[in-house]
């Protein structure tokens, strides 16, 4: 027996005994558990899966021991993934530092940072959200204007973030601001990470259609950041910004992996709500039709996503697949919710009341979500032109004169 063989026999062995049963089934919506200060469990079953999978060093299998990862290699990231997926392990934690920052920290952090950063995330105990957006800065990000002035042992923070993904609940953040505003538009930036709690930080969230939201606006008034919280050069931002998006949109596309983030399984809904087939009229067959093509088309995500994985770690540059991953899961996400509405009709429309089941409501609000999420993570826009360049090398076009 191989190596790899071996390794694949201990990790099913090891996630047998050590993810409960109920830890294998779809997530239900709001159940996701993010790591932070705040952390709070809605089973006994959760809170161990979740400190069985920490103690294991598996919420980053493949950064180094002395860090809090697993020490893992690809090859061996990829069988543990392969048999989570087998088992329909839900994933033990969410954490934004783990899937973005992270990577980019081990590549750009000196190692006093890494020591202070990288071990909070792979034990769950800091939650961090994502501070590039701001309301005349999003597509066009390098645009963006909130200053980080020297004051010699510290910046000083001026300015705001808008779209910033649960800055009501984190403990920290990373964010792109401007410390050099003579400079081109690109060349002028900084990543820097600060405390969520420091003074001048206020936090308001933004309502959206669906009823929920996890979209708020940060505010920054004369916020103290030490210097050592700088991430990489002075002024050399935008080079980390482009590296930890290209971690974005792969976190974006993460989430076909375990489960689609609305958990809303299309067949079963077919069955519910279309009459059988052998009594149907051709538009309900036409209607069961697009589903089965839909459902054929959320398979071929999941076993893309897979093939990709194992591409991307063969590769240095992988935004335009991050891009491509990214694009087809948000639209196809959109679109399977409008052949949802079309098969329920009017039980897809259920707000609040006894008359509606709770499943028929919640849909209903994931459906209004689903938009958000082709502008989340990057606009499908953004991502067509990321492929057309980064992919197709098609040619940038020009104004007419």
């Amino acid at each position: 027996m191989s190596t790899i063989d071996e390794f694949r026999k201990e990790v099913r062995a090891w996630l047998e005994a050590n993810c409960p049963p109920a830890m294998r089934t779809p997530t239900p919506d709001g159940a996701l558990i993010f790591g932070g200060r705040q952390i709070s469990f809605q089973s006994e079953e959760q809170r161990l899966w979740f400190e069985r999978m920490r103690d294991k060093g598996w919420f980053a299998p493949d950064w180094p021991a002395e860090y809090g990862g697993g020490g893992l290699s690809a090859e061996q990231t990829a069988v543990l993934e392969a048999e989570m997926r087998r088992l329909h392990c839900r994933p033990a934690q969410i954490n934004l530092g783990i899937w973005m920052l992270g990577p980019v920290i081990l590549e750009f952090g000196t190692e006093e940072q890494k020591q202070a950063l990288l071990r909070p995330m792979t034990r769950g105990e800091i939650r961090w959200c994502q501070g590039f957006s701001e309301p005349n800065a999003g597509s066009d990000l390098a645009s963006l204007k909130t200053s980080a002035v020297d004051q010699g042992d510290h910046f000083l923070v001026n300015g705001t973030k808008i779209w910033t993904s649960y800055g009501d609940k984190s403990d920290w953040m990373y964010a792109l601001v401007r410390t050099d505003p003579a400079a081109p538009k690109h060349r002028g930036i900084s990543l820097i990470v600060l405390d969520m709690q420091s003074p001048g930080i206020t936090v308001t969230p933004i309502d959206l259609i669906s009823g929920k939201s996890s979209f708020c606006q940060v505010f920054f008034d004369n916020v103290k950041v030490p210097k050592g919280q700088l991430i990489g050069p002075l002024h050399g931002g935008w080079t980390l910004a482009k590296a930890l998006l290209q971690h974005e949109r792969r976190a974006m596309s993460k989430f076909g992996e375990f489960s689609l983030p609305t958990h809303f399984d299309l067949m079963s809904l077919a069955e519910r709500y279309l009459p059988p087939a052998t009594s149907a009229a051709p538009a309900d067959i036409a209607l069961r039709a697009r589903a089965v093509a839909m459902s054929m088309e959320e398979h071929s995500y999941t076993l893309t996503v897979q093939r990709m994985g194992e591409e991307m770690r063969a590769r240095q540059n992988v935004s335009g697949l991050m891009s491509i991953m990214k694009l087809v899961h948000s639209e196809q996400e959109k679109d399977k919710f409008e052949i949802l509405l079309d098969l329920m009709g009017h039980r897809a429309l259920g707000w609040e009341g006894d008359e509606f089941t709770e499943q028929e409501r919640a849909l209903t609000k994931a459906w209004l979500g689903s938009f958000a999420q082709t502008i989340a993570g990057g606009s499908s826009e953004v991502q067509l032109n990321v492929i057309a360049k980064r992919v197709l090398a098609l040619p940038e076009g020009k104004e007419s004169k």
